[in-house]
């Protein structure tokens, strides 16, 4: 794979990148449509390959928090054509390494020596690529360790890169009015702390040391010797990406039923019972041991959950309150969902739009258990996507609604339902209760 001696930082360089971006995609689209006149049976698909192709090789040398957003849309796998979804999820841990030369400078100007100086070995080239840093494998006293090097300029430039994207994203989710503003800002805070890696090395020992009593799971030991904001020093940890292990052929039933549930447990006990979650759930932070365990990585990004969204966030899931009109309309206006200048039509519309949504969104609380490999939930899922995609009526409302909380708390169990689905997993809901 061809390595990056260079990426650029300043506002003007990577607004320039994306602008040519734009300039390939627009092109397809007059190929396309130039195409469709001639022949009808050119499909849409075609369309998506290639424009899925060009943005994802536009964001790769950029890398940074514009990568990082190919990353987070890669896990909506029914919210995107399947060709965008299949682009864009190799930005979860296979992305153009730096070069040798930069590697090393970047090491001196951060722990203060060549990596060959500071550890008894150290692999050039590095094991994995993904957004914000890449990983090289390193050894010390014999132990085998993991070596996260982060991308220059990453942190600087998330601010740039966000202010390009918005205008963007303001169209796409139909966002309107003052209050737009906190969603920007609560990405970009969560962006800001996954470049700071002395935040990140304490967020991962606290969080390894609460989550130590889930079964079949573990993690890395952290070492802040060998640590500082840009770079981060960890035990090496043999296995597979959960993505790889799924994609294997005749894979043990038994054996993916039990991984399921640690990784639901995992889940479920962070937000219950620490009220914080890891905010990241893609297979690139999870690996699967030799001796079938969970090994959960990277806690760059974890979201406290404060306790006045919490209490009404999990109340939605109940169905008493998805059947009962009026306690179900204020829930939602807790949760800034209905708001106080919404019109009566708004408050029809949304009300009944977001009880649809999550009488599906939250089968998985209604019963003792849930299958996750269940065909109909995902495509009654889809359906509702696509149905919203096409609704006139709702083009036409705000999107501008919901508490800021609500981006990085949904993100997670849209993660987490992909990642169960992978693993065409049973879960027990409650049974993180066992060992609380």
């Amino acid at each position: 794979m061809k390595t990056l001696d260079y990426i650029p930082t300043n506002k003007i360089e990577r607004a320039t990148k994306l602008v040519a971006t734009g300039v390939k995609v627009g092109g397809n689209y007059l190929k396309y449509y130039g195409g469709k006149a001639l022949n009808r049976e050119i499909s849409k698909e075609a369309l998506d390959e290639e424009n899925a192709k060009d943005i994802y090789d536009g964001l790769k040398s950029l890398k940074g928090s514009a990568l990082k957003m190919a990353q987070m849309l890669s896990m909506e796998k029914n919210m995107l054509p399947r060709a965008y979804v299949e682009q864009f999820s190799l930005a979860q841990f296979s992305v153009p390494p730096l070069s040798t030369p930069l590697v090393k400078q970047l090491i001196r100007k951060n722990l203060g020596a060549d990596p060959e100086v500071i550890f008894d070995t150290f692999a050039a080239q590095s094991i994995n690529a993904a957004s914000i840093g890449q990983v090289h494998q390193a050894s010390k006293n014999g132990k085998k360790l993991a070596v996260k090097i982060q991308y220059p300029g990453v942190a600087n430039s998330i601010g740039s890169d966000l202010s390009i994207v918005k205008p963007v994203a303001v169209r796409m989710f139909n966002l309107k009015g003052q209050d737009v503003e906190k969603f920007f800002k609560e990405v970009e805070n969560k962006l800001l702390e996954e470049t700071d890696y002395e935040l990140e090395l304490a967020q991962s020992r606290q969080m390894t040391e609460e989550c130590a009593g889930v079964p079949n799971l573990s993690f890395p030991k952290y070492y802040p010797e060998w640590s500082n904001k840009r770079v981060l020093t960890m035990d090496w940890m043999e296995g597979i990406h959960l993505s790889e292990y799924t994609d294997q052929e005749n894979t043990d039933p038994q054996i993916n039923q039990m991984l399921g549930q640690s990784l639901w447990d995992f889940y479920m006990f962070q937000m219950h019972c620490l009220k914080k979650v890891h905010a990241d759930p893609h297979p690139g932070n999870f690996l699967i041991s030799p001796r079938h365990e969970l090994v959960a990585l990277d806690f760059g990004c974890i979201k406290q959950i404060p306790e006045d969204f919490y209490l009404p966030y999990f109340e939605l899931s109940k169905e008493e309150n998805l059947n009962n009109p009026s306690k179900f309309q204020e829930i939602l206006r807790s949760l800034k969902i209905l708001t106080p200048t919404d019109t009566p039509e708004e408050i029809t519309f949304f009300t009944d739009l977001f009880n649809r949504m999550l009488r599906l969104l939250t089968l998985p609380f209604q019963a003792d258990t849930f299958d996750f490999s269940d065909s109909v939930f995902w495509n009654q899922i889809a359906s509702l996507s696509q149905e919203l995609t096409e609704d006139k009526e709702w083009r036409k409302m705000n999107g501008n609604r919901g508490s800021e909380h609500f981006i990085y708390i949904n993100r997670t169990f849209f993660g987490l339902y992909s990642l169960l689905f992978d693993l065409k997993a049973k879960v027990t809901i409650n049974n993180y209760m066992n060992f609380v």
